[in-house]
């Protein structure tokens, strides 16, 4: 992957390209071109003190897409997205176009409370036609009945049929205070039944060495922002799922949930720092 896009993208109108955003700098580490140079440069910063921001998070970009898949072959056909950020680089919109054929329909939620992310979902879904099926939210995820009770998620969204419900890599930015299993509670409680709830988590897992080390760095990099990372370990994310029958493989490791291809050295070494898994309402 080369680190300037084949060409620059189209920026919204009012948004700051000459300051780096969370949201850009995840779109380039997952190799997407919704990025500017200020991006690309405080990404390659964390990846020099942590190299395995990359792969990891190409690993829970690729859970997310097999996620999509599995519910659309299970007959799910409405998706929520929480702490999507800007989605490009084979986001949900994009799975979804490429596995159904025309005749299919399905509707897709996203939702962020950065206004650069929100701009930029809003440009792309419109340059790709895809507004009358596809919406972003903003608003705070810590926030479930502004998410759910928004217009536009009432708009695209039958809570009274099945939803897949995704929290990826977005409840390690939700801490002790912010009452997480309560706020995950109101979550499941709003879905009907048959509807999945997926998860991801950063974790120290079974990490060890410079790895784990570059890690700790990562974390304490947010800790002074106004986004702080909470690792969580696997018995603190088995009760997200509010004791709903996990899909089989249960709760693993990133690449481990149903697996498509073959890891490399360095995509190995980042298996131990997340979990995820996902749960089927009775």
């Amino acid at each position: 992957m080369t680190d300037q896009p084949d060409s620059a993208p189209r920026a919204p109108e009012g948004v700051d390209t000459e300051k780096p955003s969370a949201a850009r700098v995840y779109d380039w580490f997952l190799g997407g071109k919704q990025n500017w140079a200020v991006d690309r440069e405080f990404g390659k910063r964390i990846e020099q003190q942590w190299p395995l921001v990359r792969p990891g998070s190409k690993q829970n970009r690729e859970f997310m897409n097999r996620v999509v898949r599995a519910a659309l072959d299970e007959g799910i056909r409405q998706f929520v997205d929480l702490g999507s950020g800007v989605p490009t680089a084979g986001n949900v919109h994009e799975v979804i176009e490429a596995e159904l054929d025309e005749d299919d329909e399905a509707t897709v939620v996203y939702v962020d409370y950065e206004p650069v992310a929100v701009a930029h979902a809003t440009l792309i879904l419109e340059d790709e036609a895809a507004t009358d099926w596809a919406g972003i939210v903003q608003a705070d995820v810590r926030d479930a009945k502004a998410v759910l009770r928004h217009p536009r998620t009432l708009e695209l969204i039958d809570f009274d049929q099945p939803v897949c419900l995704m929290m990826m890599a977005v409840l390690h930015f939700v801490g002790p205070d912010d009452g997480p299993d309560e706020l995950v509670a109101a979550y499941r409680d709003a879905l009907a039944p048959g509807s999945w709830l997926a998860i991801s988590q950063m974790t120290e897992g079974e990490g060890s060495g410079p790895a784990l080390e570059g890690l700790r760095w990562f974390v304490e990099q947010y800790r002074k922002t106004s986004n702080p990372v909470w690792l969580r370990e696997r018995d603190e994310v088995v009760p997200f799922f509010g004791g709903w029958p996990l899909l089989e493989p249960g709760i693993q490791h990133l690449p481990d949930w149903r697996p498509e291809r073959t890891l490399n050295a360095v995509e190995a070494e980042a298996t131990p720092f997340a979990w995820c898994g996902v749960a089927r309402k009775p």
